[in-house]
Protein backbone atom coordinates (compact mmCIF):
# COMPACT_ATOMS: atom_id res chain seq x y z
CA UNK A 1 0.00 0.00 0.00
CA UNK A 2 1.26 3.43 -0.87
CA UNK A 3 1.36 6.08 1.84
CA UNK A 4 0.79 8.75 -0.75
CA UNK A 5 1.39 9.55 -4.39
CA UNK A 6 5.06 9.18 -5.17
CA UNK A 7 5.81 7.83 -1.69
CA UNK A 8 7.62 4.53 -1.11
CA UNK A 9 5.68 1.42 -0.24
CA UNK A 10 5.01 0.98 3.49
CA UNK A 11 5.61 -2.52 4.80
CA UNK A 12 2.50 -3.79 6.56
CA UNK A 13 2.47 -6.49 9.24
CA UNK A 14 1.13 -10.00 8.85
CA UNK A 15 -2.11 -11.14 10.47
CA UNK A 16 -1.78 -12.00 14.16
CA UNK A 17 -3.68 -15.20 14.87
CA UNK A 18 -6.38 -14.93 17.52
CA UNK A 19 -6.01 -11.16 18.05
CA UNK A 20 -9.25 -9.41 19.09
CA UNK A 21 -9.33 -5.66 18.53
CA UNK A 22 -11.96 -3.00 19.32
CA UNK A 23 -11.78 0.50 17.82
CA UNK A 24 -13.74 3.40 19.36
CA UNK A 25 -14.45 6.49 17.30
CA UNK A 26 -16.52 7.87 14.46
CA UNK A 27 -16.36 9.35 11.00
CA UNK A 28 -13.24 9.44 8.87
CA UNK A 29 -10.89 8.94 11.83
CA UNK A 30 -12.51 5.61 12.65
CA UNK A 31 -12.56 4.64 8.96
CA UNK A 32 -8.76 4.99 8.83
CA UNK A 33 -8.25 3.13 12.10
CA UNK A 34 -10.39 0.20 10.95
CA UNK A 35 -8.46 0.06 7.68
CA UNK A 36 -5.25 -0.12 9.72
CA UNK A 37 -6.42 -2.73 12.22
CA UNK A 38 -7.72 -5.00 9.47
CA UNK A 39 -4.08 -5.57 8.47
CA UNK A 40 -3.58 -7.24 11.85
CA UNK A 41 -6.71 -9.32 12.32
CA UNK A 42 -10.12 -10.12 10.87
CA UNK A 43 -11.60 -9.95 14.39
CA UNK A 44 -12.17 -6.18 14.50
CA UNK A 45 -15.14 -4.58 16.26
CA UNK A 46 -15.99 -0.94 15.56
CA UNK A 47 -17.82 0.94 18.32
CA UNK A 48 -19.30 4.06 16.79
CA UNK A 49 -20.66 7.37 18.06
CA UNK A 50 -24.40 7.94 17.48
CA UNK A 51 -24.90 11.70 17.87
CA UNK A 52 -24.66 12.88 14.25
CA UNK A 53 -27.42 15.32 13.32
CA UNK A 54 -26.20 16.65 9.97
CA UNK A 55 -26.70 15.74 6.33
CA UNK A 56 -28.38 12.49 5.45
CA UNK A 57 -28.01 11.10 8.98
CA UNK A 58 -29.68 14.14 10.48
CA UNK A 59 -32.58 13.97 8.02
CA UNK A 60 -33.20 10.28 8.64
CA UNK A 61 -32.85 10.74 12.38
CA UNK A 62 -35.42 13.56 12.37
CA UNK A 63 -37.88 11.75 10.09
CA UNK A 64 -37.67 8.25 11.58
CA UNK A 65 -36.48 8.81 15.15
CA UNK A 66 -33.75 6.20 14.67
CA UNK A 67 -30.04 6.13 15.44
CA UNK A 68 -28.19 8.19 12.79
CA UNK A 69 -26.73 5.67 10.34
CA UNK A 70 -23.88 7.58 8.68
CA UNK A 71 -20.90 6.74 10.89
CA UNK A 72 -22.12 3.15 11.25
CA UNK A 73 -22.31 2.84 7.46
CA UNK A 74 -18.79 4.23 7.07
CA UNK A 75 -17.42 1.71 9.57
CA UNK A 76 -19.11 -1.14 7.73
CA UNK A 77 -17.67 0.08 4.41
CA UNK A 78 -14.22 0.36 5.97
CA UNK A 79 -14.27 -3.29 7.04
CA UNK A 80 -15.60 -4.37 3.64
CA UNK A 81 -13.11 -2.45 1.52
CA UNK A 82 -9.98 -2.55 3.69
CA UNK A 83 -7.04 -3.51 1.44
CA UNK A 84 -6.10 -6.39 3.73
CA UNK A 85 -9.63 -7.80 3.63
CA UNK A 86 -9.83 -7.55 -0.15
CA UNK A 87 -6.39 -9.10 -0.61
CA UNK A 88 -7.31 -12.06 1.61
CA UNK A 89 -10.42 -12.67 -0.48
CA UNK A 90 -8.58 -12.16 -3.75
CA UNK A 91 -6.17 -14.98 -2.90
CA UNK A 92 -9.09 -17.39 -2.50
CA UNK A 93 -11.71 -16.03 -4.89
CA UNK A 94 -10.95 -12.92 -7.01
CA UNK A 95 -14.61 -12.54 -7.95
CA UNK A 96 -15.57 -12.37 -4.27
CA UNK A 97 -13.07 -9.56 -3.68
CA UNK A 98 -14.44 -7.63 -6.64
CA UNK A 99 -18.00 -8.02 -5.32
CA UNK A 100 -17.01 -6.76 -1.88
CA UNK A 101 -15.25 -3.74 -3.35
CA UNK A 102 -18.22 -2.96 -5.57
CA UNK A 103 -20.75 -3.28 -2.74
CA UNK A 104 -18.65 -1.10 -0.46
CA UNK A 105 -18.81 1.60 -3.15
CA UNK A 106 -22.56 1.08 -3.48
CA UNK A 107 -23.12 1.55 0.26
CA UNK A 108 -21.17 4.81 0.12
CA UNK A 109 -22.83 6.08 -3.06
CA UNK A 110 -24.98 9.19 -2.59
CA UNK A 111 -28.07 9.82 -4.71
CA UNK A 112 -27.80 12.82 -7.00
CA UNK A 113 -30.51 15.14 -8.25
CA UNK A 114 -32.60 17.60 -6.27
CA UNK A 115 -35.43 15.48 -4.89
CA UNK A 116 -36.13 13.89 -1.53
CA UNK A 117 -33.40 11.28 -1.99
CA UNK A 118 -30.68 13.73 -3.00
CA UNK A 119 -27.59 13.36 -0.81
CA UNK A 120 -28.66 10.16 0.90
CA UNK A 121 -26.06 7.35 0.74
CA UNK A 122 -27.58 4.02 -0.23
CA UNK A 123 -26.11 2.44 2.91
CA UNK A 124 -27.88 4.94 5.17
CA UNK A 125 -31.26 4.03 3.67
CA UNK A 126 -30.54 0.30 3.83
CA UNK A 127 -29.42 0.40 7.46
CA UNK A 128 -32.31 2.66 8.52
CA UNK A 129 -34.79 0.39 6.76
CA UNK A 130 -33.42 -2.72 8.47
CA UNK A 131 -33.40 -0.90 11.81
CA UNK A 132 -37.05 0.02 11.36
CA UNK A 133 -37.99 -3.55 10.36
CA UNK A 134 -36.07 -5.29 13.16
CA UNK A 135 -36.55 -2.63 15.83
CA UNK A 136 -32.95 -3.28 16.90
CA UNK A 137 -29.99 -1.43 15.41
CA UNK A 138 -27.52 -4.12 16.57
CA UNK A 139 -29.58 -6.82 14.83
CA UNK A 140 -29.77 -4.63 11.71
CA UNK A 141 -25.98 -4.18 11.68
CA UNK A 142 -25.38 -7.89 12.25
CA UNK A 143 -27.80 -8.72 9.42
CA UNK A 144 -25.84 -6.45 7.07
CA UNK A 145 -22.50 -7.99 8.03
CA UNK A 146 -24.02 -11.43 7.40
CA UNK A 147 -25.57 -10.34 4.10
CA UNK A 148 -22.28 -8.98 2.78
CA UNK A 149 -20.11 -11.61 4.50
CA UNK A 150 -18.06 -8.95 6.29
CA UNK A 151 -15.30 -9.93 8.70
CA UNK A 152 -15.63 -8.10 12.00
CA UNK A 153 -18.55 -6.30 13.60
CA UNK A 154 -19.98 -2.77 13.80
CA UNK A 155 -21.79 -1.64 16.96
CA UNK A 156 -23.23 1.65 18.24
CA UNK A 157 -21.88 3.03 21.51
CA UNK A 158 -25.50 3.42 22.73
CA UNK A 159 -28.82 1.92 21.71
CA UNK A 160 -30.57 5.29 21.32
CA UNK A 161 -29.65 8.43 19.35
CA UNK A 162 -27.72 10.92 21.46
CA UNK A 163 -27.36 14.70 21.38
CA UNK A 164 -24.08 16.53 22.00
CA UNK A 165 -24.24 19.76 23.96
CA UNK A 166 -21.21 22.00 24.55
CA UNK A 167 -20.21 25.02 26.59
CA UNK A 168 -18.53 27.32 24.06
CA UNK A 169 -16.55 30.47 24.80
CA UNK A 170 -15.59 33.23 22.39
CA UNK A 171 -19.12 33.87 21.13
CA UNK A 172 -19.88 36.75 23.50
CA UNK A 173 -18.16 40.09 23.96
CA UNK A 174 -16.95 38.94 27.37
CA UNK A 175 -14.51 36.03 26.71
CA UNK A 176 -15.26 34.65 30.16
CA UNK A 177 -18.89 34.01 29.24
CA UNK A 178 -19.83 30.70 27.65
CA UNK A 179 -22.81 29.90 25.49
CA UNK A 180 -24.49 26.50 25.32
CA UNK A 181 -24.43 25.02 21.79
CA UNK A 182 -26.49 21.93 21.03
CA UNK A 183 -26.02 19.45 18.21
CA UNK A 184 -23.03 17.68 16.69
CA UNK A 185 -22.88 19.87 13.57
CA UNK A 186 -23.23 23.08 15.59
CA UNK A 187 -20.43 22.01 17.94
CA UNK A 188 -18.19 20.90 15.08
CA UNK A 189 -18.58 24.16 13.17
CA UNK A 190 -18.76 26.73 15.94
CA UNK A 191 -16.48 29.76 15.54
CA UNK A 192 -16.04 29.70 19.33
CA UNK A 193 -14.01 27.31 21.46
CA UNK A 194 -15.76 24.30 23.02
CA UNK A 195 -14.73 23.89 26.65
CA UNK A 196 -16.84 20.99 27.77
CA UNK A 197 -19.31 18.62 26.13
CA UNK A 198 -22.21 16.60 27.51
CA UNK A 199 -24.49 13.92 26.17
CA UNK A 200 -28.26 14.12 26.19
CA UNK A 201 -29.65 12.05 27.76
CA UNK A 202 -27.05 12.37 30.49
CA UNK A 203 -25.15 9.17 31.37
CA UNK A 204 -26.91 7.14 28.67
CA UNK A 205 -27.07 3.37 28.77
CA UNK A 206 -24.37 1.88 26.59
CA UNK A 207 -24.66 -0.90 24.05
CA UNK A 208 -24.24 -4.14 25.99
CA UNK A 209 -22.54 -5.89 23.07
CA UNK A 210 -20.02 -3.05 22.75
CA UNK A 211 -19.13 -3.21 26.45
CA UNK A 212 -18.73 -6.99 26.19
CA UNK A 213 -16.44 -6.64 23.16
CA UNK A 214 -14.24 -4.16 25.05
CA UNK A 215 -13.94 -6.50 28.03
CA UNK A 216 -12.99 -9.45 25.80
CA UNK A 217 -10.54 -7.57 23.55
CA UNK A 218 -6.76 -7.88 23.40
CA UNK A 219 -6.34 -4.32 22.08
CA UNK A 220 -8.67 -1.31 22.32
CA UNK A 221 -8.00 1.90 20.39
CA UNK A 222 -9.55 5.35 20.91
CA UNK A 223 -9.14 8.11 18.32
CA UNK A 224 -8.15 9.80 16.16
CA UNK A 225 -11.16 11.83 15.09
CA UNK A 226 -13.19 14.93 15.81
CA UNK A 227 -12.19 15.34 19.43
CA UNK A 228 -15.40 16.71 20.96
CA UNK A 229 -17.89 14.82 18.78
CA UNK A 230 -16.22 11.48 17.94
CA UNK A 231 -13.67 10.80 20.69
CA UNK A 232 -14.74 12.34 24.01
CA UNK A 233 -18.36 11.04 23.77
CA UNK A 234 -17.05 7.49 24.16
CA UNK A 235 -15.89 8.20 27.72
CA UNK A 236 -19.20 9.89 28.64
CA UNK A 237 -21.14 6.60 28.46
CA UNK A 238 -20.77 5.07 31.97
CA UNK A 239 -21.16 1.45 30.81
CA UNK A 240 -18.42 1.93 28.26
CA UNK A 241 -16.09 3.74 30.66
CA UNK A 242 -16.58 0.89 33.16
CA UNK A 243 -15.69 -1.64 30.46
CA UNK A 244 -12.55 0.35 29.62
CA UNK A 245 -11.59 0.27 33.30
CA UNK A 246 -12.20 -3.45 33.66
CA UNK A 247 -10.71 -4.81 30.44
CA UNK A 248 -7.26 -6.36 30.41
CA UNK A 249 -6.76 -5.18 26.83
CA UNK A 250 -3.89 -2.93 25.83
CA UNK A 251 -5.51 0.49 25.47
CA UNK A 252 -4.02 2.83 22.87
CA UNK A 253 -5.02 6.48 22.44
CA UNK A 254 -4.25 7.99 19.04
CA UNK A 255 -4.09 11.79 19.14
CA UNK A 256 -4.99 13.88 16.10
CA UNK A 257 -2.10 15.05 13.93
CA UNK A 258 -3.38 18.61 13.89
CA UNK A 259 -6.08 20.84 15.31
CA UNK A 260 -9.43 20.61 13.52
CA UNK A 261 -11.11 23.76 12.26
CA UNK A 262 -14.07 24.55 14.50
CA UNK A 263 -13.86 22.02 17.33
CA UNK A 264 -10.19 22.36 18.25
CA UNK A 265 -8.94 25.44 16.41
CA UNK A 266 -5.66 26.51 18.00
CA UNK A 267 -5.35 23.40 20.18
CA UNK A 268 -1.92 21.91 20.73
CA UNK A 269 -1.48 18.14 20.95
CA UNK A 270 -1.04 18.55 24.69
CA UNK A 271 -4.31 20.48 24.94
CA UNK A 272 -6.15 17.56 23.33
CA UNK A 273 -4.97 15.34 26.20
CA UNK A 274 -5.88 17.83 28.92
CA UNK A 275 -9.42 18.21 27.56
CA UNK A 276 -9.95 14.45 27.37
CA UNK A 277 -8.65 14.00 30.93
CA UNK A 278 -10.97 16.73 32.20
CA UNK A 279 -13.94 14.78 30.84
CA UNK A 280 -12.77 11.38 32.13
CA UNK A 281 -10.25 11.76 34.98
CA UNK A 282 -10.52 8.04 35.82
CA UNK A 283 -9.66 6.88 32.28
CA UNK A 284 -6.45 4.87 32.11
CA UNK A 285 -4.67 3.88 28.91
CA UNK A 286 -1.36 2.18 28.23
CA UNK A 287 -0.07 4.23 25.31
CA UNK A 288 -0.62 7.75 24.01
CA UNK A 289 0.52 7.81 20.38
CA UNK A 290 1.42 11.05 18.61
CA UNK A 291 2.96 11.84 15.25
CA UNK A 292 6.65 12.72 15.36
CA UNK A 293 6.28 15.65 12.95
CA UNK A 294 3.47 17.23 14.98
CA UNK A 295 5.49 17.23 18.22
CA UNK A 296 9.13 18.35 17.81
CA UNK A 297 11.69 17.13 20.29
CA UNK A 298 12.30 19.37 23.27
CA UNK A 299 10.15 20.99 25.91
CA UNK A 300 6.86 20.39 24.09
CA UNK A 301 7.47 16.66 24.03
CA UNK A 302 8.37 16.70 27.74
CA UNK A 303 5.06 18.43 28.50
CA UNK A 304 3.30 15.74 26.50
CA UNK A 305 4.97 12.99 28.50
CA UNK A 306 3.56 14.52 31.68
CA UNK A 307 0.12 14.86 30.10
CA UNK A 308 0.22 11.20 29.03
CA UNK A 309 1.22 10.28 32.57
CA UNK A 310 -2.11 11.59 33.85
CA UNK A 311 -3.69 8.62 32.06
CA UNK A 312 -1.06 6.26 33.48
CA UNK A 313 0.30 5.98 29.93
CA UNK A 314 3.64 6.17 28.18
CA UNK A 315 4.06 8.63 25.35
CA UNK A 316 4.82 6.94 22.03
CA UNK A 317 6.11 9.01 19.12
CA UNK A 318 5.94 7.57 15.60
CA UNK A 319 5.80 8.56 11.95
CA UNK A 320 2.06 8.27 11.33
CA UNK A 321 1.01 10.75 8.66
CA UNK A 322 0.29 10.39 4.99
CA UNK A 323 3.02 12.74 3.67
CA UNK A 324 1.83 16.29 3.25
CA UNK A 325 -1.45 15.75 5.11
CA UNK A 326 -2.89 15.67 8.62
CA UNK A 327 -4.31 12.18 8.00
CA UNK A 328 -3.12 8.97 9.66
CA UNK A 329 -1.65 6.46 7.23
CA UNK A 330 -3.34 3.08 7.89
CA UNK A 331 -0.21 1.06 7.11
CA UNK A 332 1.94 3.16 9.46
CA UNK A 333 -0.77 2.95 12.12
CA UNK A 334 -0.88 -0.84 11.82
CA UNK A 335 2.91 -1.10 12.12
CA UNK A 336 2.83 1.15 15.20
CA UNK A 337 0.21 -1.03 16.91
CA UNK A 338 2.29 -4.14 16.24
CA UNK A 339 5.35 -2.46 17.73
CA UNK A 340 3.40 -1.72 20.89
CA UNK A 341 1.80 -5.12 21.42
CA UNK A 342 5.05 -6.92 20.63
Amino acid sequence: MSAGEGAPEIAVPDLIEGLKVVALGGGHGLFNTLTALRYLTADVTAVVTVADDGGSSGRLRAELGLIPPGDLRMALAALMAAPAALEARRRVDPASADRHQRWARVLQHRFGGYGALAGHPIGNLLLSGLNEVTGDVVKALDDLTDLFDVDGRVLPMADVPLVIEADVSGLEKDPRVSRVIRGQVAVATTPGKPRRVRLIPDAPAGCAQAAAAIREADVVTLGPGSWFSSVIPHVLVPDQLDALSETSARKILFVNLAAEAGETTGYSVERHLHVLHAHAPTLRVDDVVVDSASVPEGAEREYLERAAGRFGARLRVADLAVPGTAVHDPAKTAATVVGLID
